[in-house]
């Protein structure tokens, strides 16, 4: 059995909540990733991903320069533990409508998987 720990990336990207969306957007692409953590007060508080800058913000006409990622990140974010099978944790993203999971060990915040992450075992790429 594959579990979530093998797949996730450990690699935790945060922004503040005050952050604005084309920062963010700007942040994303330089770093290649989809999604980021959104910070208040040093705690997770949900994820914005670039589908939610094109759909809650370029979609709507507002501006991203000045709209912060605090308005528009999904909240609160699913997680999962991270000795969980990967079959969990494709049913809770399929469940909650979310591409993304917080991996917890313990109850602290390890990683993140994300519907990619869980192609990989059928990749003939990576495996």
């Amino acid at each position: 059995m594959i579990t979530v720990g093998q797949l996730m990336n450990r690699k935790l990207v945060t922004a503040p909540e005050t952050m604005s969306a084309v920062d963010a957007a700007k942040f994303m692409a330089n770093r290649k990733i989809g999604s980021l953590l959104v910070e208040h007060d040093r705690h997770i508080v949900g994820i914005v991903t670039e589908s939610d800058i094109v759909r809650k913000v370029v979609g709507t006409d507002q501006k991203p320069s000045v709209f912060p990622i605090g308005a528009i990140m999904s909240t609160p974010v699913i997680g999962i533990d991270e000795e969980g099978p990967i079959t969990e944790a494709a049913d809770l993203m399929h469940r909650h409508g979310v591409r993304h999971l917080l991996v917890r060990n313990a109850g602290t915040v390890v990683g993140v998987l994300s519907v990619r992450d869980l192609l990989r075992p059928v990749s003939t790429d990576d495996f």
